[in-house]
């Protein structure tokens, strides 16, 4: 079994925010996986389906974003499944809008949520998509542009980006994660 967790804040509020883009995705793959997404006795909406023969959960924390360890805990204890079934996909600031990245494990990094996520589950070895969101201008930025909508051109370029992740994500799911990792983590040259 999959575990599919994308994060973000929940609340009208937040909702189309470039920290919400795991959100975003994971709502794209329910519309057309064709997968309700329903509260849980954990803190979070999630549903499942069968996807390369494995069942796959799809969740989205109703935690806020410092907290999603704790639903990824309460996941992982009440299914009984290692951290390598979970695969968390989240906003990056240093990855362009319209970009991926794929990793297989590693640190959290400066992300909160991930930061949360590793604490809980004391682990860091568990496949992720990185969607890029674009970088602020300075450091002191930082919230205001998370929590910031993305513009008319940026959310065809999101677009792009989830059709990415949901790419990769099926390769994952596939067993091909060294595939998936070797299409999207390429450096873009100016020739490209």
């Amino acid at each position: 079994m999959w575990i599919v967790v994308g994060l973000g804040n929940p609340g009208r509020r937040y909702s189309r925010t470039r920290h919400n883009a795991g959100f975003l995705f994971i709502k794209k793959l329910a519309r057309e996986w064709k997968v309700k997404l329903k509260r849980k006795k954990y803190l979070a909406k999630a549903g499942e389906v069968v996807k390369s023969d494995e069942r796959v959960r799809l969740v989205i924390p109703q935690t806020f974003m410092n907290e999603n360890g704790k639903v990824v805990s309460e996941i992982m204890d009440e299914l009984r499944i290692s951290p390598e079934n979970f695969v968390i996909i989240y906003d990056d600031l240093d990855i362009p809008v319209g970009e991926i990245r794929v990793r297989k494990e590693g640190g959290p990094g400066t992300h909160r949520g991930m930061n949360s996520i590793v604490r809980e589950l004391e682990s860091t070895k568990f496949p992720r998509i990185r969607l890029g969101i674009g970088s602020s201008l300075s450091e002191n930025d930082v919230t205001s542009f998370v929590l910031s909508s993305f513009n008319k051109e940026e959310k065809h370029l999101l677009q792009k980006s989830l059709e990415k992740a949901q790419e990769a994500l099926e390769m994952i799911l596939a067993g091909e994660i060294e595939k998936a990792m070797n299409i999207y983590n390429k450096k873009k040259t100016l020739l490209n």
